[in-house]
């Protein structure tokens, strides 16, 4: 299929005053095409990375672009707009409008067509022959000999212009041309990546300079001759994501900056990156534990820091969440609500050809509940590790899973483990940043930073956090307990609603869940109240995947970033599975919006429970467990009710109690 048609061209005709309007028209001709299956999703995802960076170039040149899953095969749309139309540039209205769309799944070799046509955007003629076009099938045939589908095929991406004679005064190091070597990446890796690459290498062609660079981009990244990057005197990070593999730069003066400043401002940086070289007291690239931050980061905010590490953390937790809780799920469909009482001994001493008094279906649901039990237990030390590695790259990583680990062993929950990985982080980073002596620096990623931190991280959880949560939680079932031998069983309804939603499976929520199922043991026809206590549990448990699935794909799509739309998606089913933590990645990246929002809806939610005298026999399995629910409808009632009002409720905090940053637009993960 043809990367770009006729029908994906717009020539002088008005697509709307505004650079949304722009947008909204190019994403309509991916549908009209058959490019992509959503306009508005795919207009969503182009806007979600113009409120993070605007794409307008100098030289009235724009080029939005977007990754996907409603795109379905990587195209172009051009626009020649008259008048033009501001996207952001500094000099002048974009009249070029290039909209790249690829599936979130594309091949390299799509991904690295589309960035050629990047790399032609610095060419003055291919802008002019494009300006002069005289109609749509002029248009497509300059853009496909450009990107190599043409019959006229250039046999390269155009050259830089021309270096100037000699080498400019202060450009040199000892006498000799400088040696830049620079990496260059942007949030989806497909133009402002070579962009950047090309606007730095005719910078310092120009200049005289020895030039190398690095363009990690989606379609992957060439790495530099390792001898180049020793023999090099100063290093260029132009980014707006982290660096691939930060410590082969290690010890390299460095400038960093955003990645359209590779493209707007190439000559300055060459010039600030050969002057460093010569500053004794300029910034160095910290080895493993350079955590290859973004560009123009030190004048990022300690908020934005937190939300950065957070949200990469809650990104790599993610896939444990939901294979861990869908398989969880389908062993209790498959083998019953009391599955997870025995699922260890079914799994452990029976076979295919050896199978237990329940059968085939028991054993095949015993196995995916241990798998899926196993996944889920991953959860904290996954987070933990992985806000540690936000913070300090790779030699984060093991102090921040031994001490996720040691909160689950605490009974911390993920709270627990966000403090435990921002304090591994923090030790991996200092430790990284210490000047070493040549012997041990091998050592330090390997042996030193992950004894040391591991030390450090989790001795403080054990030796300081450890009572007082063991107190708050023996508090907190002390009073429980008060509540249900008093008769204000409504009011333990809301009160247990407030506490499942409160920490998302941390302790708070454990204690509420731990005293529902220590209660069933002593539950009978006579003693009805430990049933009752369980389900309003399970209900308001429910509520906030649930509702963080409802507002991210159904009320208000463009509150939520890309990402959080398809943790949406997958939030439906944990939620009908009654796995709450379906609902983390949303309450990590905005816990002051998201919780209180949730334990209303909780409260709500346990409240009616407890109302309609729904009782519950099983300990867990949400919907999947609704033969042992009863009455059903005053389940679903009480379920409903909750989910739609903390959907509501969510959405409104986030339209009018806080506007959201450009940092919350990137959203973690990638």
């Amino acid at each position: 299929m043809d990367t770009i048609t006729a029908g994906l061209v717009s020539l002088d005709e008005s697509l709307g005053d505004d650079k949304a309007a722009v947008l909204r028209a190019l994403a309509a001709r991916f549908v009209a095409e058959g490019r992509a299956a959503d306009a508005d999703a795919l207009f969503d995802a182009a806007w979600a990375r113009e409120e993070t960076d605007a794409t307008g170039l100098p030289g009235g040149i724009a080029i939005p672009h977007a990754k996907a899953a409603t795109v379905s095969a990587a195209s172009l749309a051009f626009a020649r707009l008259s008048p033009g139309v501001d996207f952001g540039a500094d000099d002048a209205p974009a009249d070029i409008v290039f909209m790249i769309a690829a599936p979130d799944t594309a091949a390299e070799e799509h991904l690295a067509v589309l960035s050629s046509l990047a790399r032609h955007l610095m060419d003055e003629d291919f802008l002019g022959a494009l300006r002069a076009a005289s109609d749509a099938d002029e248009a497509v045939a300059i853009v496909r000999a450009a990107i190599g589908e043409g019959d006229d095929v250039p046999d390269e991406a155009p050259a830089p212009e021309e270096a100037a004679v000699g080498v400019p005064e202060g450009l040199t190091i000892d006498g000799r041309p400088a040696r830049i070597v620079a990496v260059t990446a942007c949030a989806t890796g497909i133009a402002h990546t070579y962009m950047a690459a090309d606007g730095l290498a005719a910078a310092a062609k120009k200049a005289g300079v020895e030039f190398a660079v690095e363009p990690q981009g989606s379609s992957g990244f060439d790495a530099v001759d390792p001898a180049v990057i020793r023999d090099a005197d100063a290093v260029i990070f132009a980014v707006d994501v982290d660096v691939r593999e930060p410590q082969r730069f290690a010890g390299k003066p460095v400038i960093r900056k955003r990645v359209k400043a590779g493209i707007e401002h190439g000559d300055e940086l060459i010039a600030q990156a050969v002057s460093a070289a010569s500053d004794p007291g300029a910034e160095r690239v910290g080895g493993e534990a350079d955590a290859g931050a973004s560009g123009d980061e030190q004048g990022e905010s300690i908020g934005a820091k937190i939300q950065r590490v957070l949200l990469t953390g809650v990104s790599y937790m993610i896939p444990f969440v939901a294979g861990g809780g869908l398989l969880m799920s389908l062993g209790f469909l498959l083998g019953g609500y009391e599955i997870s009482d025995v699922a260890r001994d079914i799994a452990l001493n029976n076979a295919l050809w050896n199978l237990p008094d329940g059968g085939l279906l028991q054993y095949l649901g015993a196995v995916a509940f241990i798998i899926g039990k196993t996944s889920m237990d991953f959860l904290v030390p996954a987070l933990a590790g992985y806000i540690a590695f936000g913070m300090a790259d790779r030699p984060g990583i093991a102090p921040g899973f031994v001490a996720g680990s040691v909160a689950v062993m605490m009974s911390a929950g993920f709270i627990g483990g966000i403090i435990g990985g921002v304090l591994a982080g923090l030790a991996a980073w200092w430790l990284g940043s210490l000047k070493a002596p040549q012997w041990l620096r091998g050592l330090m990623p390997v042996v030193i930073i992950p004894l040391l931190g591991s030390i450090f991280a989790s001795g403080l959880m054990i030796l300081f956090l450890g009572a007082p949560i063991a107190a708050l939680m023996e508090a907190m079932t002390a009073g429980l307990n008060g509540l249900a031998e008093s008769g204000l069983i409504v009011l333990v309804g809301v009160v247990l609603g407030l506490m499942m939603c409160f920490d998302l499976g941390g302790p708070v929520n454990k204690v509420a869940y731990a005293f529902a199922v220590a209660g069933l043991e002593g539950a009978s026809e006579s003693n009805p109240v430990p049933y009752l206590i369980m389900a309003a549990v399970m209900t308001a448990g429910m509520v906030p995947p649930l509702a963080m699935a409802l507002a991210s794909t159904v009320l208000d799509r463009k509150q939520f970033t890309a990402p959080e739309r398809e943790n949406g998606k997958a939030a439906w089913l944990l939620g009908l599975s009654f796995i709450s933590e379906g609902a983390i990645p949303f309450a990590a990246a905005d816990p002051l919006r998201v919780i209180p929002a949730s334990m209303l809806g909780g409260a709500v939610a346990g409240g009616l429970s407890m109302t309609f005298g729904v009782a519950s026999q099983a300990p867990h399995g949400g919907v999947f467990v609704f033969f042992a629910i009863d009455p059903l409808w005053g389940f679903a009632i009480a379920l409903a009710a909750g989910t739609i009002i903390t959907g509501f409720a969510v959405v409104a905090l986030k339209r009018y109690a806080h506007k959201r940053t450009s940092v919350e637009a990137e959203a973690v993960a990638a």
